[in-house]
C-alpha cells in the first residue's frame, strides 16, 4: 500500500477531476470524502443566506456529517487534503473529516479548486482540527496540470 493519501472532498466534480489527476500522478490512494447527506445544487447556493453551505459556513461549530469514516489513515504518512474553496477557505466538512481521525506524526498538504480565491490562511484555520499533525498550504489545482508538474510538485514537499 502507497504511504501517500489523496483524500477529498468535491460537492460538483471539479476537485475529484484534480484529486484523480494528482493521485494518478503520483501512484497514491485515493480517498472520498463524502457527506451523509449529499449537496444539493440548491444547498450550495452561495447567493442564499439560507442555503444549507451558507448556514454551514456562517456557524464556526457547525460540522456536517459524513457517509462513513473508514480511510485508513494510520496507514499513510503523508495525505494530500483536497476541497473547493468555499467563502475563502475550507468546507466545514472538512473540518469534520479532520476531527474524526487521530492525524497526530502525519504531514497533510492541502491543495483546493476554486473559481476566483485561493487557499489564503486556510491551514492556520484547519490547524486547531487535526493536532499533532503537520498542514502545509499546497496549491491551487485549477485547470489541467500535467502529471509530470504534478509529480514534480509533489516530490518537492
Amino acid at each position: 500500500m502507497s504511504k501517500t493519501l489523496v483524500a477529498y472532498f468535491s460537492a460538483s466534480g471539479t476537485t475529484r477531476r484534480a484529486a484523480q489527476r494528482l493521485a494518478d500522478a503520483i501512484s497514491a490512494d485515493q480517498y472520498e470524502i463524502r457527506p451523509a447527506v449529499t449537496y444539493t445544487a440548491a444547498d450550495l447556493n452561495w447567493q442564499d443566506k439560507h442555503s444549507r453551505s451558507s448556514v454551514e459556513m456562517n456557524d464556526p461549530a457547525a460540522r456536517p456529517a459524513l457517509a462513513d469514516t473508514d480511510a485508513n489513515i494510520a496507514a499513510y504518512d503523508r495525505i494530500f487534503l483536497g476541497f473547493p474553496i468555499w467563502w475563502y477557505t475550507a468546507p466545514s466538512i472538512i473540518r469534520t473529516f479532520l476531527e474524526s481521525y487521530d492525524f497526530s506524526g502525519k504531514t497533510i498538504i492541502l491543495f483546493a479548486t476554486s473559481g476566483g480565491s485561493g487557499l489564503g490562511k486556510t491551514a492556520q484555520a484547519l490547524a486547531s482540527s487535526c493536532p499533532g499533525a503537520e498542514i502545509r498550504t499546497g496549491k491551487m489545482l485549477n485547470g489541467m496540470q500535467d502529471a509530470d508538474s504534478l509529480r514534480r510538485w509533489a516530490e518537492s514537499l
